[in-house]
């Protein structure tokens, strides 16, 4: 085990102090079950990595989106630090396969999103004990850089109430979704929506749900009225 964790680290260019810290970070509480041991899993370091990515993320945030209320910041950290998001990057660095479960629990368990989160938190909180807050800062920059500074606020944006308020501002009758198409399986389909103000359609979009679908025709309608 400790040669396959100072192997991670040559890679990633860490130079351990603690290579327990590590080996802690990779341990699954029911492996303790089997070794007769206690807190020695990944739990504690879980709680100061969860902390430490919320700070570097939301400090990342701040300074390059000067743009955004805190509102916009709130939904950028809150979808960067998401279970599925972190759990992806634990992949990326492969930590799946350092994992140590106990014998009662299968082995596509180290798969499992949750489990590929709190790894990779409990791998950053190793990370901040054994090299400070000034490497760890930078290791999770290089690791989150990218989906931070081409974060697109649109899949958050709700274009519905937006053109609502626009329409309520001017008159008082509300706008009327209406489905004029589906198409695909019934596991798959595709939905085509138009938005319209007094039998004027405003706006067409497409979706996989219907939502989604309504979504689009507002945005196209406040596109049309914009221009």
């Amino acid at each position: 085990m400790f040669n396959q964790i100072h192997d991670l680290l040559d890679k990633l260019q860490i130079k351990p102090n603690d290579l327990l810290l590590y080996e802690r970070a990779f341990t699954h509480s029911s492996y303790n079950v089997d070794a007769n041991t206690s807190h020695q899993d990944y739990e504690r370091l879980e709680f100061v990595g969860d902390s430490v990515i919320n700070f570097v993320v939301a400090d990342l945030a701040f300074n390059i989106h000067k743009e955004m209320t805190q509102g916009d910041l709130s939904k950028l950290r809150a979808a960067i630090v998401q279970s599925k998001a972190l759990a992806d990057k634990a992949l990326k660095f492969n930590l799946d396969s350092y994992i140590r479960l106990g014998h009662s629990l299968p082995e596509n368990t180290r798969s499992s999103k949750r489990i590929l989160e709190d790894v990779f938190e409990a791998f950053i909180g190793a990370i901040y004990i054994d090299q400070g807050l000034n490497f760890t800062y930078k290791f999770v920059k290089n690791i989150f850089l990218d989906d931070i500074t081409y974060f697109d606020m649109k899949q958050f944006k709700d274009y519905k109430s937006e053109l609502q308020e626009e329409m309520q501002a001017e008159h008082r009758e509300a706008v009327k979704y209406i489905v004029i198409e589906e198409h695909g399986p019934a596991h798959d389909k595709t939905f085509v929506v138009k938005v319209t103000y007094n039998d004027v359609t405003l706006g067409i979009g497409q979706g996989k749900t219907k939502k989604d679908a309504e979504q689009n025709a507002a945005c196209d309608a406040l596109r049309k009225k914009a221009s």
